[in-house]
């Protein structure tokens, strides 16, 4: 991981960041043939879920960090419980210019450690057709796939739309 990178736990004062991060990533995301559907997801997503974070995640009984370089925000990630057994990761995305420095990597790993610490024994976690990248990364990450689906309903964890959606699980 690059050095000065420093993931811990999500304060009011980084609303702001994490919000722009999500909204920037999913612009990027977005196929242009579905911009109208990714501004609409954004929006239900903010308002259910980015603009309440600390009240989100406590009430699921869960927790969100951020990986921050220089008091800016490059990367962000929540985990909720999918199971007793297990946690879902949630929201794991890296900042567009900081890419490629394994900041997901460790994210990813910081998530793995903090399901164990919690007793809970696999992480699960879903990306959709569109983050190739996060695909790679979780399957040479020994993540394995347990369904593939079309997500058809919007929600605030998915944009619908007919966008396949990856669902992978691994034992911790």
């Amino acid at each position: 991981m690059e050095p000065n990178i420093k993931i811990r736990p999500f304060k009011i004062d980084d609303a702001a960041q994490v919000r722009d991060l999500f909204v920037r990533v999913n612009r990027l995301l977005a196929p242009p043939q579905m911009k109208q559907a990714f501004e609409d997801y954004i929006a239900t997503s903010l308002k259910e879920e980015i603009d309440q974070i600390s009240s989100y995640y406590s009430r699921k009984r869960g927790g969100f960090w951020v990986a921050v370089h220089s008091e800016k925000v490059v990367g962000m990630f929540g985990l909720e419980p999918s199971s007793t057994e297990s946690m879902e990761l949630r929201r794991m995305y890296v900042d567009p210019d900081a890419r490629r420095r394994g900041i997901a990597r460790e994210m990813l790993s910081f998530a793995e450690d903090e399901c164990r610490r919690r007793n809970r024994r696999r992480m699960d976690l879903s990306t959709s057709e569109l983050q190739n990248d996060a695909l790679s990364l979780y399957r040479n990450s020994g993540y394995l796939l347990v369904r593939e689906e079309v997500a058809i309903a919007a929600s605030n964890k998915t944009l619908g739309g007919g966008i396949r959606r990856f669902h992978f699980t691994k034992p911790l």
